[in-house]
């Protein structure tokens, strides 16, 4: 799917620069965010000795309940997705 966006200003100051700038530090944001997320699940994969791809699978079956580190977990790997889906989009985004 293809998406446009158009951005106008009454500034004299060049905005492809900012916005270039901003696209590159976001991205930066996202990739720290990352980084925080995959430390938390391999906190989570350590303590239950499974993977979150595992984990995952058998907590979406309802085999290990509904405990709180297992709720957290399985909201670690939505955000982990989404940070990824977001990184992903703004790297592919390309400003004429």
């Amino acid at each position: 799917m293809s998406q446009e966006v158009r951005i106008t200003s009454q500034t004299s100051i060049p905005l492809k620069p900012l916005v270039q700038s901003a696209l590159r530090t976001e991205v930066r944001l996202l990739e720290i965010g990352l980084a925080r997320t995959r430390e938390r699940l391999r906190q989570f994969e350590q303590r239950y000795g499974i993977s979150s791809e595992e984990f995952e699978k058998r907590f979406r079956s309802g085999e290990l309940g509904d405990a709180f580190d297992f709720i957290e977990w399985a909201g670690e790997l939505e955000l982990y997705r989404l940070l990824q889906a977001q990184r992903e989009a703004l790297l592919g985004a390309e400003l004429r």
